[in-house]
């Protein structure tokens, strides 16, 4: 085994804060699934005090992936383990999402340059080859991408100049290939106007910070860490609610993803020192 590519970090990763974690006497609206106000709240190790994105293997809860924005590796855990595993993928990059999709594990880094590598239940052996994909998106920052109900791989923008012009967020969807290649397909796009039916922007633009689909409602879940807020729309991208965040519970949301039993998981980003990364769990409800 090269351990320069596999470690386990002997470091008690998280641990339950309490089950039923409620940061202030005000009530913030959720959806109708969820009470966003009532997370099981994990507290993240000093290793992902920059998570900013998590993805599961076909929904199954008992792993987080899991990458922080400032190295090229791929965590992986159990809820309240003791120890966490890790893989070096590449080099240090601003990575800010992570998507498991037909056998491969794809990070995007914040310039919409996307990097494949085989995904494994573990990564023991030496290192795999990993394959970097530049220039099928635009000029740009980028922060969300997650695998849609078609097997393919969809991104938003959080922002460009472009975007801001147009007064919309752009989206795009990419396949992703037998061998793990990536493929630009086609694009799309949500207007701010759509967004500004159902909640103010705190800034004049909104910017993505997270995004996940939700297969019980046939719903794209959007988070943006910036707007403290959570939009959701169709499988059309038609927007259909936005939810105000509570900003002591939504410190930084930069991850977002939902188990095969429905389960919505939101990760923070530590930011200061000071603060802790978090995971939020918020079980769907009967």
């Amino acid at each position: 085994m090269n351990s320069q590519f596999f470690t386990y970090l002997f470091i008690i990763p998280l641990f339950l804060v309490t089950a039923c974690a409620q940061s202030s006497k005000t009530s913030f609206p959720s959806p109708a699934d969820y009470d966003l106000n009532k997370p099981e709240k994990f507290i993240m190790s000093d290793a992902l005090h920059e998570i900013s994105g998590i993805s599961f293997f076909e929904g199954d809860p008992s792993v987080i992936y899991a990458e922080q924005d400032e190295l090229g590796e791929l965590y992986f855990f159990k809820l309240g383990d003791a120890k966490i595993q890790k893989y070096k993928f590449g080099k240090k990059g601003d990575y800010e999402d992570v998507a498991i999709c037909k056998g491969f594990v794809v990070m995007l880094r914040s310039d919409g340059v996307f990097f494949t590598f085989p995904f494994k239940k573990s990564y023991e052996k030496e290192e795999e080859e990993t394959h970097e994909w530049q220039g099928l998106l635009p000029k740009g920052e980028y922060e969300s991408m997650a695998v849609g109900p078609d097997n393919k791989l969809y991104v938003l923008c959080k922002d460009s100049k472009a975007d801001s012009k147009k007064k919309a967020i752009s989206g795009y969807i990419l396949q992703v290939g037998m061998d793990g290649s990536v493929h630009f397909e086609t694009d799309f796009t949500i207007p701010y106007s759509q967004i500004k039916s159902f909640a103010k922007l705190k800034n004049k633009n909104f910017y993505p910070s997270a995004m996940g689909w939700n297969t019980k409602r046939k719903e794209w879940y959007v988070v943006a860490s910036i707007n403290k807020l959570l939009v959701v729309t169709d499988g059309q991208w038609k927007v259909k609610a936005a939810y105000p965040l509570n900003p002591d519970l939504f410190n930084q949301p930069e991850g977002l993803a939902f188990d095969q039993f429905h389960n919505l998981y939101i990760s923070n980003e530590g930011g200061t020192k000071s603060n802790s990364a978090t995971l939020l769990k918020f079980e769907i409800k009967p």
